[in-house]
């Protein structure tokens, strides 16, 4: 966790609501700040809202009321914004979404080079440092469907970092895997934690938070029901509700 000094705001959001259809609303009035350099943690039920309001962060869903600004950035209507919002996020799925006709290094230079237009040479020399710094160097030159979950994630990660992201969000990254590999993605996230990048991690990973987060958000019913440092979050909850979702999560 991080020292709690000149807090620089990154995401805003303010009253964010979000409607699917009139009847069903999804995000309830979300407002939250998120600040440069530290790890939030969104736990909470399935259909909570957590993933639609980190896709909504990334413009990847549009939302009806509110404001939500991203490095001084309005998230509105204009594709300007957008794209330089998008630019600012890597974003990692719960499914890899790796291209499976691609090699590993081409999977993580085919958007430097058409994007940020990089020499071939300088998009596979950062891609190689990135890879290594995940621990899949070796894998290279194989297919995604040559690697194993775990390992498929890691390069996710590794293709969103050679962007050069000033935060990076994780939408359930460890769902998908089997016990066995979780812990080797959850290294990587606590790697990029502990080198100050800003993580929002949706994830039911409780160890993680608890190790990592600056902050834990829990989500219900489209509302952010409590905030709080891991710390007090979990020793010591204040919403009946929270307390509920903890004793059924860490009794299971």
């Amino acid at each position: 966790m991080k020292a709690d000094t000149q807090k620089k705001e990154l995401i805003v959001c303010k009253d964010v609501h979000k409607w699917y259809t009139p009847e069903f609303e999804v995000l309830k009035g979300i407002t939250h700040t998120i600040y440069r350099g530290e790890v939030s943690v969104i736990i909470g039920p399935s259909g909570s809202g957590k993933s639609t309001f980190i896709r909504t962060i990334n413009a990847l869903e549009e939302y009806q009321r509110g404001e939500i600004i991203v490095d001084g950035i309005p998230l509105d209507n204009n594709i300007k914004n957008i794209n330089k919002i998008r630019s600012k996020i890597g974003m990692v799925f719960q499914q890899f979404n790796l291209f499976p006709h691609l090699s590993v290094l081409h999977n993580i230079t085919l958007a430097p080079i058409w994007i940020r237009k990089q020499s071939k040479d300088e998009a596979e020399s950062r891609a190689m440092e990135l890879l290594d710094r995940v621990g899949v160097k070796a894998q290279a030159l194989k297919y995604p469907n040559q690697l194993s979950g775990g390992e498929q994630q890691r390069v996710a990660i590794a293709r969103s970092l050679a962007m050069d992201p000033e935060l990076m969000f994780f939408d359930e990254p460890t769902s998908a895997l089997d016990p066995e590999m979780i812990k080797e993605v959850l290294d990587v996230m606590t790697e990029l934690a502990n080198n100050n990048m800003t993580l929002l991690v949706v994830t039911h990973e409780l160890g993680f938070a608890k190790a990592v987060a600056d902050s834990v958000l829990f989500f219900d019913g489209g509302k952010i029901v409590e905030v709080a440092p891991p710390e007090e979050f979990f020793n010591n909850p204040k919403s009946d509700r929270t307390k509920l979702f903890l004793s059924q999560i860490l009794n299971h």
